[in-house]
């Protein structure tokens, strides 16, 4: 078996909307971690997390409402930036053909290349690739050995 990636990097996406966030990923597996409700006062915070054979995925949010635009580094960008631009979340995966088949049937529209077999410097894999409400892009991943402790 191939080793689990095992780091601490934390991904968090700024998005104005976390009721948004719940519906879509909760249809590619992942559950409600910590659900910090929005209040006047502060931003919500939310952990969606993926388990999987060969390691958990966590995604965490944070805003909930428009006030996320105001962000002090987010604020010098248009409204209207596609969220993520020039980044791509990778989600490795134990079973893909089950992953691609619950995204196909439920979130089909966001899909924007199938599943697929590809062949990169002496590796094999399969992956497809997504888009989520906000325009992060998503990739769904067999596990690459690619020298991870």
């Amino acid at each position: 078996m191939k080793k689990p990636i095992r780091n601490n990097l934390v991904i968090e996406l700024h998005v104005p909307d976390l009721n948004i966030v719940k519906d879509f990923y909760s249809k590619l597996g992942f559950e409600i971690g910590i659900d910090d409700k929005v209040n006047e006062k502060e931003f919500g915070y939310l952990t969606m997390i993926r388990r999987d054979k060969i390691g958990s995925t966590m995604l965490n949010f944070y805003g909930g409402d428009d006030r996320v635009y105001n962000q002090s580094f987010f604020k010098q960008f248009p409204k209207n930036t596609k969220r993520g631009y020039a980044t791509e979340v990778t989600i490795t995966t134990e079973d893909i053909e089950e992953v691609y088949k619950k995204a196909s049937e439920q979130l089909k529209d966001n899909i924007v290349r199938e599943l697929k077999e590809l062949e990169d410097h002496e590796h094999k894999w399969k992956d497809f690739r997504m888009v989520d409400p906000f325009g992060f892009y998503i990739r769904f991943t067999e596990l690459i050995d690619l020298g991870q402790e």
